[in-house]
């Protein structure tokens, strides 16, 4: 797995400790894009779940509420082998149905009203908190030193294994169809979660070769790279005054998630993602072909590691920091643990 997603750190040797061993050794805080404002047909609702997967969550508040939780919106997927904190919204839900009940591994902790329904990717980030039980107090300043260089290059946005399925199941099954040619899946919940995993998988390639080459927070000729401040998109023409932005973290350069719709980069970037797309069989006939399932996007190749914190007791370390929507934390715990 080294050799497929290189580390950008280095550490003299992986740190010991075991991640999940409880649930509350793996804590998720959903940082919402904004509140509720308290008046409107949609019921927000924040709960707290343990050892529950979100869809099920909403499912069981749904219930409660009298509502069909095929209508419920929520910004984004929690962990389930962990304690975790987020936002739902649901269509003409009545918050006095809310109060005082109570149902296995989800606590409600407020409810309040809004005029939209809570779409995927209204979320600004997550806060993570998260226990390595058992890594021993000596491994302290190595921590904080691979902590110190992520947070000064930014942390390698690639997609971590869960994204792909149980053992990664998924990306044979997505390579049969997209890019072999094999017959689809029928249903089409499937077809969208192939060319998503294909998708991932392509940028981890190219993510990875920046990682390797040392560009991960540099700027190539014609890349596209993406404002940090406002999310704005442009190509790099003048190379040299973006990689001063790029050092003070202005901008970041963006990868493919390569689709029919897909705004493509210029110059060498472009270059080396048709590389990338040919090297997997594909071309722009085939993204035409699946854009119904997966328009294509870009995603920066960094994230920002935001507002670290290292503590070490007797029974391990524990590391808290923010990480922007759509950031996974196990690929900063990698960092520490050499380990997937």
């Amino acid at each position: 797995m080294e050799d497929r997603l290189p580390f950008l750190t280095r550490i003299e040797r992986p740190i010991a400790g075991i991640l999940k061993d409880r649930p509350e050794d793996f804590r998720v805080d959903e940082i919402p894009a904004y509140e509720p404002s308290g008046a409107g047909e949609h019921l927000y609702v924040r709960f707290e779940k343990t050892s529950v997967d979100t869809r099920d969550a909403v499912r069981r508040i749904a219930e409660v509420l009298g509502c069909d939780p095929r209508d419920a919106g929520f910004a984004g997927l929690k962990d389930r082998h962990a304690i975790t904190t987020q936002w739902a919204s649901f269509h003409r839900g009545e918050p006095s149905k809310l109060e005082g009940v109570e149902l296995e591994g989800v606590r409600v902790l407020e409810a309040k009203r809004h005029v939209n329904k809570l779409r995927t990717g209204h979320l600004r980030g997550n806060r993570f908190r998260v226990r390595l039980r058992g890594a021993p107090r000596e491994d302290e300043a190595a921590a904080r030193a691979v902590i110190a260089e992520l947070e000064r290059q930014g942390v390698p946005n690639y997609f971590g294994d869960q994204r792909f399925g149980r053992d990664r199941a998924n990306l044979p099954r997505a390579r049969a169809w997209l890019v072999e040619g094999g017959k689809p899946p029928r249903d089409s919940f499937e077809r969208k979660l192939f060319v998503s995993v294909l998708q991932s998988e392509l940028f981890n390639t190219m993510c990875a070769a920046r990682v390797r080459e040392g560009t991960l927070g540099a700027i190539v000729e014609g890349d596209l790279c993406r404002k940090e401040e406002s999310g704005g998109l442009f190509v790099a023409t003048d190379v040299a005054v973006e990689n001063e932005r790029a050092a003070r973290f202005e901008i970041s350069a963006t990868g493919p998630m390569f689709g029919a719709k897909m705004r493509w980069p210029e110059g060498e970037a472009k270059r080396r993602e048709e590389e990338t797309l040919a090297a997997a069989g594909l071309d722009l006939d085939a993204l035409a072909r699946f854009a119904k399932y997966g328009e294509g996007t870009r995603r920066p190749y960094r994230m920002r590691l935001g507002a670290p914190t290292l503590e070490v007791d007797d029974e391990g370390l524990v590391l808290a920091f923010d990480l922007p929507s759509g950031g996974y934390a196990t690929v900063v715990i990698r960092e520490l643990t050499r380990t997937e």
